[in-house]
């Protein structure tokens, strides 16, 4: 709730010019009088007023209820005195942002009972001030019944949007540390009693190779033995493990962009012929961690996923029409760029990084198809 100066609400669908005007306004308000007194004390209202405002985003305690009855205060009195509701915005935004539940209904409840009450009191002592501007002030009324009650149901929507990735990413690291624990207890089973068959072997050959060179020689036959069935083992563990698969990834990145509701387009297919496990395991981790980017830094509305043929590579893109990767992002450790080239590495890949002409990223990684002939051999 506390950033910096937060004088004027900062949302897109809301211009600062209009918020500009709602603090200009009252002065027009207020030098409509011709008393000194009541222009000082408008005027002294009006400062009082985004003080407060300006102090109710800064605090970060029970404090905040303090300041917005301040401004609720003095929202009453430039209505009765003046016939200026219009800060009362500024209020029901700010009490739109409020995140504990019986704060946020305890305040706009309040705000909107005092805002209506100060409204029909003003019609009360001097009708001539309000009823030229009636339409202006049921807009305003609508404007302070609906503004905070979208702001606070969009608020918690992000809240649990964030909480919905962070899950995601813990359950993605719980199943990785239980897939090694698996891997880690596997190979023990299968290859801790035969290497110690093997090491037992290798001390008795050695103790036998001079005196008796036969029975050495039958040993180390066994010890062959022992590795070859090892190796055979190992193998079928390898060829066992759970590996990331591209139409698995991508059922599971399209419900990622459904969630930040980023349209999806594909093109071509996420199945690739003769590809090695290794390769398509690389792919999908990129594919995540790219779409990943997307979805926390591109503010884009659509992103296309490209599966090419297969000719001298094993090729994938990723484009956005989002804001595009600002000078140096690419080396800022958190966006996941260097995770991306390391793995690549790995499998004699790379990583394309160009500019759309929306203004939008594509990202394309490629991997030399010809690894599937080395991997075989």
């Amino acid at each position: 709730m506390s950033s910096w100066y937060n004088l004027f609400p900062r949302y897109p669908w809301l211009s600062i010019y209009i918020w500009v005007i709602f603090c200009v306004l009252p002065f027009f308000f207020i030098f409509r009088t011709s008393e000194p007194l009541n222009i000082a004390i408008g005027i002294v209202m009006v400062f009082l007023f985004l003080l407060c405002y300006r102090f109710s985003f800064k605090s970060q305690s029970g404090l905040v209820y303090m300041w917005l009855a301040f401004e609720m205060a003095i929202n009453i009195g430039l209505t009765l005195l003046f016939g200026y509701v219009y800060l009362a915005l500024f209020t029901a935004f700010f009490i739109g942002n409020i995140r504990r539940p019986v704060g946020f209904f305890i305040m706009y409840g309040i705000h909107i009972a005092l805002t209506i009450g100060a409204i029909v009191a003003g019609f009360f002592l001097e009708i001539d001030l309000f009823l030229p501007q009636v339409h202006f002030l049921i807009l305003t009324l609508i404007g302070v019944v609906l503004l905070p009650f979208n702001l606070y149901t969009h608020n918690k929507q992000e809240k649990l949007e964030g909480q919905l990735v962070y899950a995601q990413e813990r359950i993605s690291e719980l199943t990785v540390v239980a897939e090694r624990q698996r891997i880690a207890r596997d190979l023990h089973d299968t290859l801790g009693q035969k290497l110690s068959l093997i090491g037992l072997k290798s001390d008795l050959v050695g103790k036998l190779i001079t005196r008796d060179p036969e029975r050495a020689a039958r040993e180390l036959q066994d010890i062959r033995q022992t590795a070859s069935v090892a190796l055979n083992e190992v193998r079928e563990l390898v060829s066992n493990m759970r590996a990331v698969r591209l139409p698995e990834e991508l059922a599971r990145v399209q419900q990622v962009l459904r969630a930040a509701e980023i349209e999806l387009t594909v093109e071509g297919e996420a199945r690739y012929a003769e590809i090695t496990p290794i390769v398509e395991n690389v792919l999908s981790m990129c594919l995540k961690e790219a779409v990943t980017n997307v979805v926390k830094h591109s503010f884009a509305s659509k992103c296309t996923i490209t599966f090419h043929p297969v000719s001298e590579n094993f090729s994938i893109t990723v484009a956005d029409n989002g804001i595009g990767l600002l000078e140096g992002t690419d080396a800022l450790p958190g966006n996941g760029l260097n995770g991306m080239r390391e793995r690549l590495d790995f499998v004699n890949g790379s990583l394309q990084i160009q500019k759309e002409q929306d203004g939008g990223t594509a990202m394309t990684f490629n991997i030399p198809s010809i690894l599937r002939n080395i991997v075989k051999e």
